[in-house]
């Protein structure tokens, strides 16, 4: 059943700033700015409350477009925390035998990873957007990536796990490879 109007709102915090343009969404924080294009969604945004809101809403929608209402919503809640906090995701280093070699290189923003299974050859994944990666210093064989959007930083994390799978033998023995520990906000000391 086709509901008339249906609307979810997000708040902004103070030290951000968000302009939107015929859906396309631009946020701007503290730490950086996000930009996010939904004119593929028949969706409508606006700013309510002398900007202190977002309003995303939809006439007349059917349950997919309801769906994708909350999407839009958590899409710009994703670009307000960003813009904020950051993101960061934690990797381990998880081998049996053969010690795995990660190298950092080009100030962060690429990984070498040699020695995955004994193998000679090295790979080399680049991280995609702004997203930094560093040694953890306290943890051995732990790696960790920051930045402000949780798309580039998840999948950069994605590209170094999918890198390291083990071809050709028993998953379920040679469980060597590059795992996601821990995700979340970076928390100010």
């Amino acid at each position: 059943m086709k509901q008339i109007r249906a609307q979810k709102t997000i708040n902004v915090p103070k030290d951000v700033k968000v302009e939107i343009d015929s859906r396309r969404v631009t946020v701007t924080g503290p730490k950086g700015t996000l930009k996010r294009d939904f004119r593929h969604m028949p969706v409508a945004i606006q700013k309510i409350e002398a900007g202190r809101k977002v309003e995303v809403s939809v006439y007349f929608g059917l349950s997919k477009q309801l769906a994708g209402l909350r999407t839009v919503c958590s899409h710009i809640d994703n670009l307000i925390t960003g813009v904020t906090k950051m993101f960061r995701y934690s990797m381990r280093l998880v081998y049996a035998h053969f010690p795995i070699n990660a190298q950092i290189t080009k100030g962060g923003k690429c990984i070498e990873v040699r020695n995955f299974l004994g193998e000679k050859i090295v790979r080399t994944i680049n991280m995609l957007g702004e997203t930094k990666i560093k040694k953890d210093e306290i943890t051995k064989d732990m790696i960790t990536m920051e930045g402000i959007d949780v798309d580039h930083v998840s999948r950069s994390a994605a590209l170094i796990h999918q890198s390291c799978l083990v071809k050709n033998k028993d998953i379920r023995k040679f469980l060597d490879g590059i795992y996601v520990s821990a995700k979340g906000n970076v928390i100010e000391e």
